[in-house]
């Protein structure tokens, strides 16, 4: 499947990058074109703020590092909302615990592999943070992504935004692994 055909929803946020090839991305806690479950909402909208867990297969040869990012493009805020971004994970790592992005996942964590670096998110946390639709915004469309990279690792400021990462990573990446699971105002209750 292509990553237009993959676009559910309004807004595909890769569409007007450079096109690469896909790979397999699966959960045990969300499914694509599917709602979030309770557990992936923010603390504030009745969920427990926890990342779901990842775990991919299929990437091309040559991969040498992977980065997740966690993405909402239907945000009332004219340029989307990132809810996670993770860089330099090994490539011999093809899977991530449920929690992994919780401020306890944070670097140090066993939770992440060692090296991994997590990019401080809308919230200015190094952690996930998650949905939250403010009431009367409809059906928001969260990009799971995982992007395979032919960089072993990424020379990244601890401090940079979620977009500043993928700009810099942007001609590293050599697939993308898509699951766009759905939520809205109240689907934590």
């Amino acid at each position: 499947m292509t990553q237009e055909q993959q676009g559910r929803g309004a807004i595909n946020p890769y569409a007007g990058m450079r096109q690469v090839p896909s790979f397999t991305l699966a959960s045990d806690d969300i499914q694509d074109g599917e709602p979030l479950p309770a557990e992936v909402y923010a603390d504030a909208a009745g969920g427990s703020n926890r990342s779901p867990h990842l775990r991919w297969s299929g990437f091309p040869e040559g991969t040498k590092s992977f980065a997740i990012t966690c993405f909402d493009p239907d945000a009332p805020t004219g340029s989307g909302f990132w809810h996670w971004a993770v860089a330099n994970i090994p490539a011999s790592v093809t899977e991530i615990a449920a929690g992994a992005g919780s401020l306890a996942g944070a670097p140090g964590s066993e939770l992440l592999p060692e090296g991994a670096l997590t990019i401080p998110n809308e919230m200015r946390e190094p952690a996930f943070t998650g949905a939250a639709p403010p009431e009367g915004t409809g059906v928001h469309h969260y990009w799971f992504v995982v992007h395979a990279l032919s960089e072993e690792r990424l020379d990244l400021d601890p401090g940079m935004t979620p977009a500043a990462m993928g700009f810099t990573m942007r001609e590293a990446v050599l697939a993308r692994a898509i699951i766009v699971a759905t939520g809205e105002y109240g689907g934590a209750a």
